[in-house]
């Protein structure tokens, strides 16, 4: 199947004008033509931090698994609890194929109406959405079936006064939520999906509406002197120093959970019950570690590492880089990327070839700025 960034036309988003009104610059991503950025990244980025910024990600995709065993189905590509997922809670998953290597990054939320059959809410990664529908078409049974909701937008809005925000615009909305939990609420006659995450690092929402909505639920957050609309350079940044992953550059379908650090997605009941794509190679390397890990790297100096770059200890390649850039909050450089096993010590002093230099860094901790989630007072 051709991927989006394959083809030739840029699909625009529910709020293509939208953007282009409030002066965002475009770019081709992921199929689409997107904001990068509108006053500046660094400037959008720094708002995120200490206000409520406004990202536009209606090119992920948005999808509704349902129907008798849609749990069990589930559960035979992704390795987590579905069927222990409680009405309204949200858990991060990974779709794997048959050797455990991780084919997309997701969100699952359990939404069965209380007097309905099963149905669980799905968000995938817009760059190969239409991948993991084929795939998931291809592997869940007859009796479950599955809705892309092409008709709907997707807006998250991040950062510390995002709750108030929200909650001045759709009371209850917020407070009835933490970390990973998801309900509907009504707004101007129609239901906002809202999910209480988000890719930044901060307290934040993820508000799913029929794109024919989306405009007038844009501008009555930007409304608000506390929001701005924020580009996809900000949102780059951002993931990146809180540690996040970037499916096709640090998971890809070579990768496998263990390997990306990603464990705490491998939930326990499955880990001992297994029954999904790639059980068998994952509990090897469960059992005996994996070759390599995915890391964070502190640089020296001001030159950041890009995707590509060579992670050296001595003569020696022991990895690569990933994800690289320039933190705003921390002011130095910053990098995520896989190294080999011997060098994955937090602490442990490496180079990275960067142009024609080689960079002195060191094997940090991530996230690189603390998360700051909500789990209840």
């Amino acid at each position: 199947m051709m991927s989006e960034e394959e083809q030739t036309e840029s699909e625009k988003l529910p709020l293509d004008a939208w953007h282009r009104a409030h002066d965002a610059r475009m770019v081709p991503f992921a199929g689409y033509e997107m904001p990068i950025q509108f006053e500046g990244i660094v400037a959008e980025h720094d708002w995120t931090r200490t206000h409520a910024g406004l990202f536009d990600v209606s090119h992920m995709g948005q999808l509704i698994v349902s129907g008798e065993g849609a749990a069990a189905a589930l559960e035979q590509v992704l390795p987590g609890d579905i069927s222990g997922l409680k009405p309204g809670r949200t858990r991060y998953s990974l779709l794997l194929n048959e050797e455990g290597g991780i084919l997309d990054d997701l969100m699952v939320t359990n939404v069965t109406p209380t007097d309905g059959e099963p149905q669980y809410y799905v968000v995938v990664n817009g760059a190969c959405k239409w991948d993991d529908i084929a795939f998931l078409r291809e592997h869940l049974p007859d009796e479950v079936s599955l809705n892309h909701m092409e008709d709907r937008a997707l807006l998250a809005l991040q950062g510390p006064e995002a709750a108030a925000v929200l909650e001045d615009l759709m009371p209850g909305a917020a407070d009835s939520l933490v970390f990973m939990q998801g309900t509907s609420v009504e707004w101007n006659g129609v239901q906002v999906g809202v999910g209480r995450q988000g890719y930044t690092g901060e307290d934040g929402f993820e508000l799913s509406i029929p794109a024919a909505h989306a405009e007038k639920l844009a501008t009555a957050l930007v409304e608000d002197k506390r929001v701005k609309p924020i580009g996809l350079g900000a949102r780059d940044s951002l993931r990146l120093e809180a540690g996040l992953p970037l499916y096709g550059h640090d998971l890809t379908a070579e990768i496998d959970p263990v390997s990306a650090d990603l464990t705490f997605a491998l939930s326990k009941k499955r880990r001992e019950s297994g029954g999904y794509h790639g059980h068998d190679n994952i509990s090897a390397a469960l059992l005996n570690g994996p070759q390599r890990h995915r890391v964070g790297l502190v640089l020296e100096g001001r030159l950041p590492a890009r995707e590509g770059a060579e992670i050296m200890a001595g003569e020696a390649q022991v990895g690569v880089v990933t994800s690289g850039g320039f933190s705003p909050t921390l002011g130095h450089p910053i990098a995520m990327g896989y190294v080999d096993a011997a060098h994955a010590e937090i602490g442990t002093s490496l180079e990275v070839q960067v142009r024609n230099k080689r960079l002195p860094a060191r094997v940090a901790k991530m996230p690189f700025v603390p998360h700051r989630y909500y789990r209840g007072s």
